[in-house]
């Protein structure tokens, strides 16, 4: 390889390299944790929603969950909706 041309291809090879370890890898890991913690949800945990609404987990599907979030109030929510799973934070 000539000097030449590690002049000219050695800055797109360095920026390849940048956002692979500062975008791709940090994006990758966050997707399989939320994806781990997806599919460890079970009856009986305490979960967040994306808006905000703390529930009970009471009956879980494919696609969907069903949270108590008051007595006598169950709501059925989109699985991916959960955001977290406060029953797993506070065991850790």
């Amino acid at each position: 390889m000539s000097p030449e041309m590690l002049g000219t291809w050695g800055p797109i090879v360095v920026m390849i390299a940048i956002f692979y370890f500062l975008l791709y890898r940090p994006q990758k890991k966050q997707q399989n944790r939320r994806r781990a913690m997806l599919d460890s949800l079970k009856k009986g945990d305490q979960v967040i929603t994306i808006g905000g609404i703390y529930g009970t987990i009471e009956e879980l599907g494919d696609k969907s969950l069903k949270l108590k979030i008051a007595d006598g109030v169950v709501i059925e929510v989109v699985r991916s909706s959960v955001n977290a799973n406060v029953t797993q934070q506070e065991a850790a």
